[in-house]
């Protein structure tokens, strides 16, 4: 297998070459790896792809200086090869848990280390980073469009086998039931499902009999697992139902089967035909018979589906999930914050590119109330131990102001609220110091997580947007530097 610490861009390099021969390779750096909007006008991104960030950083020089020599040949490369091929990370990193919920400018990561260490993490980083956090986001949306169990079938239309098996994981953590993807269900120890396909049902011959033979052989061979039978190759209530139904009674399976059974729709008006379906199974006596739903769907289709009634009893959603089809690009990026303790930014015409400085961190402020329980109210990133992020801690009265407008405020009484920080130690001195999360587990804290926020913040048109602010330190040291870099800009003349 390839090295992924180095699925790199070669401006990594480059540019750790000239820190390297400038004295700049052991002052202490810090990125950020954040994200500026979320796609589809969603309120939020989820946390995909930290663990697999961590075995990248591991994997960082573990490559022979010949290796080097391919991308960075010649006599005035040598010693920075031999360098590279002994350069670990030896920093530290803080991270949010995967399962997490994120909002635009916080910190999902922040490494600390020397600067060539921390700078060629980049690449690899956002690599796993936006792809994960894309598919994961993704598949929360659509899952959130029914309260039905939804299926992650993309690792067909996936962009690789990589992509298909961490994409499956991303896709399970944010909401999926299961993946139809053998190698996630087996490194990731949740299983993976799937039944036939079109071609098995046309292989016994195009033929309705031929149909009725496919579903009896399936039946007779998996008996005592789940079975779902796919009705729509020929006809699905003329002849596809009606033949389920038919194999179904011949090998005595009906409500009584201690294990799911159904039929799949995979093409056509899946409202008309599910509700034709299920009027089909109930008349000849399968009530538990289950309707399973395919076909290139995604959150829009299902919410409507839903609002028409539709029979459908779980969902299987492909290509929507595993590409993220609708706006594949996610839009993290990894920025340096500070250098050897001075705090630095990107100036940019763009205000929306604007980035805040400093060592951050993130703090979640919970509030409680009989009828919903502990609920989220607000979040504020702080410098480390500013003003505002000693109040939290301690537990004190503090007020957080919108950045954009400073006439928008909103004040915490002390003993009305706790708080946690979002980002914690998952690396120190180069070795990993978190414990590891199962996928359930990961999934469990995802679900938790959304639960407390409001059915408003929840939903997938037109979110109410949860309140998301700089605590006052911060604002002010972005506003400082900010103004005496545009005071030298105007002053500036050659």
């Amino acid at each position: 297998m390839l090295n992924n610490a180095y699925c790199s861009d070669k401006y990594q390099y480059t540019m750790g070459k000239s820190f390297y021969e400038c004295g700049f390779k052991d002052k202490t750096a810090i990125f950020n790896l954040f994200y500026r909007k979320a796609p589809e006008n969603n309120n939020w991104a989820v946390v995909s792809g930290v663990e697999e960030v961590l075995e990248m950083v591991g994997c960082l020089g573990k490559m022979p200086e010949d290796f080097f020599s391919r991308f960075l040949p010649g006599e005035e490369y040598a010693g920075f090869r031999k360098f590279l091929s002994q350069m670990k990370f030896t920093g530290n990193i803080y991270a949010m848990r995967e399962g997490e919920i994120a909002f635009p400018n916080q910190p999902v990561i922040i490494v600390e280390g020397p600067m060539i260490e921390a700078q060629v993490l980049e690449t690899p980083m956002l690599c796993i980073m936006n792809h994960q956090m894309a598919v994961a986001t993704k598949a929360s949306r659509v899952c959130r469009a029914t309260d039905k169990p939804v299926s992650e079938f993309g690792s067909r239309r996936a962009h690789g086998p990589w992509a298909a098996v961490y994409g499956a994981k991303a896709a399970i953590i944010a909401g999926c039931a299961n993946t139809s993807n053998i190698l996630t269900g087996v490194h990731f120890g949740c299983g993976s499902t799937g039944t036939m396909a079109h071609s098995y049902v046309t292989s016994f011959g195009c033929s309705v009999a031929g149909e009725y033979k496919a579903f009896d052989s399936y039946i007779k061979t998996h008996r005592g697992e789940p079975l779902i039978l796919l009705v729509d190759t020929y006809d699905t209530l003329k002849c596809g139902v009606l033949n389920a139904i038919k194999a179904y009674r011949d090998n005595g399976i009906d409500d009584s089967y201690p294990l799911m059974y159904g039929i799949r729709l995979d093409s056509g008006d899946l409202a008309y035909l599910s509700t034709e379906c299920r009027r089909i199974l109930d008349d000849h006596g399968m009530k538990n018979c289950k309707i399973f739903a395919t076909n290139s769907l995604d959150e829009y289709i299902i919410s409507d589906l839903e609002r028409q009634g539709a029979c459908i009893d779980s969902y299987g959603v492909g290509d929507a999930i595993a590409t993220s089809k609708a706006n594949p690009c996610f839009g993290n990026v990894y920025k340096l914050v500070q250098i050897d303790g001075t705090p630095v930014l990107k100036r940019s015409e763009d205000k929306a590119k604007l980035i805040n400085p400093g060592f951050q961190i993130t703090y979640r402020i919970t509030k409680r109330n009989d009828e919903d329980g502990e609920i989220y109210k607000a979040d504020v990133t702080c410098l480390r131990g500013d003003s505002i992020a000693q109040k939290i801690t301690s537990g004190e009265t503090f007020t957080i102001y919108d950045e954009y407008d400073r006439y928008k405020f909103k004040t915490f009484e002390a003993g009305t609220y706790t708080a946690h920080a979002l980002q914690q130690k998952v690396v120190a001195n180069g070795e990993r110091c978190c414990e590891e999360h199962t996928l359930g587990e990961k999934k469990t804290y995802y679900n938790s997580t959304l639960s407390r926020f409001s059915p408003s913040e929840r939903r997938l048109i037109n979110p109410h947007y949860y309140k998301v602010d700089i605590s006052d330190d911060l604002y002010d040291l972005k506003m400082n530097i900010i103004n005496k870099l545009t005071k030298e800009i105007n002053e500036f003349h050659i």
